[in-house]
């Protein structure tokens, strides 16, 4: 995901560096991205002790994050950064809205307000003509054609939405009743959702054990380590923090292979690795508590908040690439659906 904003801006500073060496006058950008922004609210929430990213599941008031007039989801690792910009201005509201289509139905953001960008995929396609059967090794002619040869990419474009809470109009309030409606509508009662969380979660391969005071991943044997049933206040909170351990177990030498060398299994760690290993598991938890219908209710410990806002400072692209991460580790366990059919 973060390959999009990086090209671009480095296509846009070489284009800099050309209109200087040609005499043209250059606008430099001032001021910080929406990127650079976002992490420097998020830095300054994870220093109140804060961690933003997670919310309880409350299919009430509409638990997934929806577009406000069409009720589509918004994908991919979209949930966190709109929970992020929900708890930065304040907001219980999940429904949200692009400024083009909020002004067709003579809506505005408020005087003051800031968008979220979310990640719209790009699909991009290419066309090249395949090497002829036998060309160049020494058979054939050369006189066939190859066939076409097609290459598929996607890429991301950071597009800019508003709460609900940062618009006002006229028709906002019924706007927002109707969608609450829909999204009741829809919404499954807690006991259907778990049993299907634990379906989904017990369908991973990762084999699972209960039993001690900790919860851990464990590398070397690829297993998952959980306390007793009993010792979570909630089936919610067990399933959250299954579902913390099995995005880490997605980071394993025959799936993803991520950097798990920081010490999973072990006390907390000051090592980078382990850090950013964390942040990876914290947010694919989020994603797959979205997916689930479960929220996020794992606890880490504070020393966790301290690693990564060293990190973000030293590097704030780091975020994205999380991201992205976090994106394909719950992706392995819980492929997205469709959108449910909304009334």
């Amino acid at each position: 995901m973060a390959a999009v904003t990086t090209s671009s801006r480095s296509s846009r500073r070489k284009a800099s560096r050309r209109r200087a060496g040609s005499g043209e006058r250059v606008c430099r950008r001032d001021g910080p991205s929406a990127e650079e922004k976002l992490v420097a609210s998020l830095i300054t929430l994870m220093e109140a002790g804060n961690t933003p990213w997670r919310r309880e599941w409350d299919g009430s008031g509409g638990g997934h994050h929806v577009n406000l007039l069409s009720g589509h989801r918004y994908r991919g690792a979209n949930p966190i950064l709109l929970t992020l910009g929900m708890h930065i201005r304040g907001s219980a509201l999940p429904h949200w809205c692009g400024f083009a289509e909020a002004r067709a139905l003579g809506l505005f953001p408020r005087k003051g307000s800031k968008a979220v960008h979310v990640l719209r995929p790009q699909l991009h396609r290419r066309h090249e003509a395949a090497p002829a059967e036998g060309v160049g090794d020494g058979q054939g002619d050369g006189s066939s054609q190859g066939a076409e040869a097609e290459t598929v990419w996607v890429s991301y474009r950071p597009v800019a939405v508003f709460n609900a809470a940062d618009l006002e109009g006229e028709a906002l309030a019924g706007l927002i009743e109707a969608r609450k409606a829909a999204e009741g509508v829809a919404a499954r009662p807690e006991p259907e959702r778990l049993v299907a969380a634990e379906a989904v979660l017990g369908a991973w391969p990762v084999p699972l054990s209960h039993g001690g005071e900790r919860a851990c991943y464990i590398p070397q044997v690829d297993r998952i380590q959980l306390p007793d049933r009993s010792a979570f206040h909630s089936a919610a909170a067990l399933y959250a923090t299954w579902a913390h351990e099995a995005i880490h177990s997605t980071g394993h030498g025959s799936r993803l292979k991520r950097n798990l060398s920081g010490g999973m299994g072990g006390s907390a760690s000051g090592s980078r690795a382990y850090a950013r290993e964390e942040l990876v598991a914290e947010l694919g938890a989020v994603l797959l508590g979205d997916r689930l219908e479960i929220g996020s209710d794992v606890c880490n410990h504070a020393a966790y908040l301290a690693h990564w806002i060293e990190l973000l400072r030293e590097s704030p692209r780091l975020l994205f690439q999380v991201l992205s991460e976090a994106r394909q580790a719950a992706d392995l366990i819980a492929p997205e659906l469709a959108d449910p059919v909304m009334p």
